[in-house]
């Protein structure tokens, strides 16, 4: 049942980081009037699917991430052109669908030879309806029915790439933002479910190092250690420490409270380090909204700088292969870690969420950061980057993550065997 838990606790973790990611973009690509079209969790093929209003939310076969597709991001795969023979269907003198296969099997619709068609600014479709020229206007919402799929037109104020920049810059930096306030909130959400030391703590508790000499002894996290060879240790960690410390190579005598009752165990200290492998603490108090606060912002500033100096020993070559991990590695340091306590898994969250916000915000095309690489330079020149170039890049720099991650999950599966 607990592993059962953990493994569901895992899923949601990273369903978390990963859907919060996403849905800022989709948020702030709706309030910008961009028609979103997909928001997707995972990668390849679909496992789920369904369609909520103008957006198709899906779950994908691979758990490496999410995206969500705005109009006009990409070029348009369906595409009208005068000469083409189709079928609409009108309501109140509007087109609400265009058929373009199958037509013999639609009903209550005109078929006719397209002769003009403006899907993006002016919408009106000019048919050729047995020898008569007939011109409709074309609903802003109106969808494209071929191959068993709808996809619903985008006029160029409902498209991406004719948004303000700043609209734009804020619908992809609000992906990074929410994981940034996600691991904030988690940080101190960590804080609240571990406490703070008590100041005026009488007691210590202890929590494990896993295979450590004290787990194999018989203490386990949440003990109270009462006595040291006979002498009462109460709430002072400086003489529990160097009780410890004067015993290296001997036999200790220690009483656990667990559970009310009172517990023998004899450890003894490494001879030559003089530890048994336990992290020592008083009693703990809920911490105070200003000590929650600033243990987050505290936390935040000390992560980020570590995550920053492990991009820079990876620029400079300064890692293996093995240093690197990927989803089958993250997946069992998270399965090991949630084994832990909720609290732990709060703050490995909050790690995670802070990296993925900071990674995405990388130079590295098809990454956040990429796009408003290039938003910024449309700024400057006043005019946007060729779209099929921009593509383009984002397409290689997309192709080489995944070459890259497919190369660290292989690692990540030969060290699962190995060991």
């Amino acid at each position: 049942m607990q592993a059962i838990q953990n493994v569901l606790l895992t899923v949601l973790m990273f369903f978390l980081l990963v859907s919060l990611h996403e849905w800022g973009h989709y948020y702030f690509a709706r309030r910008a009037g961009i028609l979103v079209r997909e928001f997707a969790i995972g990668f390849g093929p679909k496992l789920f699917s369904i369609k909520r209003g103008e957006t198709r939310y899906t779950l994908r076969l691979l758990p490496i991430g999410g995206f969500v597709r705005m109009a006009g991001e990409d070029p348009e795969i369906i595409e009208v052109q005068p000469g083409q023979t189709l079928a609409l269907r009108v309501k109140n003198e509007v087109v609400t669908r265009l058929y373009l296969d199958r037509l013999d099997e639609r009903a209550n619709v005109i078929r006719g030879e397209v002769k003009a068609i403006d899907l993006e600014k002016d919408l009106f479709i000019t048919l050729d309806v047995d020898g008569e020229i007939e011109k409709y206007s074309v609903h802003p919402q109106a969808l494209i029915v071929a191959r068993g799929r709808d996809t619903q037109i985008a006029p160029l104020d409902r498209q991406f790439g004719h948004k303000p920049v700043s609209k734009r810059a804020l619908a992809i930096v609000a992906g990074p933002v929410m994981n940034f306030l996600l691991a904030f909130v988690l940080f101190g959400l960590a804080l609240m479910l571990q406490g703070v030391p008590s100041e005026t703590s009488s007691k210590i508790f202890v929590e494990t190092v896993p295979g450590s000499i004290a787990e194999q002894a018989g203490l386990v996290k949440g003990d109270w250690v009462k006595s040291i060879n006979g002498k009462t240790i109460g709430g002072d960690l400086n003489k529990f420490v160097e009780n410890i410390n004067a015993s290296k190579g001997k036999q200790m005598n220690l009483v656990v409270e667990r559970d009310g009752v009172e517990i023998p165990i004899q450890v003894t200290p490494d001879e030559t380090t003089g530890k048994i492998g336990v992290y020592p603490s008083g009693e703990m108090r809920n911490p105070t909204v200003s000590e929650t606060i600033g243990y987050a912002g505290i936390s935040m500033k000390e992560w980020t700088n570590r995550i920053f100096e492990g991009f820079r020993k990876l620029i400079f070559g300064q890692f293996k292969l093995d240093d690197l991990g990927g989803p089958v590695k993250t997946t069992q340091v998270t399965l090991e870690i949630a084994q832990r306590g909720i609290a732990e898994l709060s703050m490995w969250a909050a790690i995670l969420s802070l990296y993925l916000g900071i990674f995405n915000l990388l130079p590295i095309p098809a990454l956040d950061g990429s796009r408003l690489l290039f938003l910024g330079l449309e700024a400057v020149r006043g005019r946007p980057i060729d779209p099929n170039r921009e593509s383009m890049v984002h397409f290689v720099g997309f192709a080489m993550l995944m070459l890259l991650m497919i190369v660290v999950t292989y690692n990540d599966i030969v060290g699962l065997v190995r060991n």
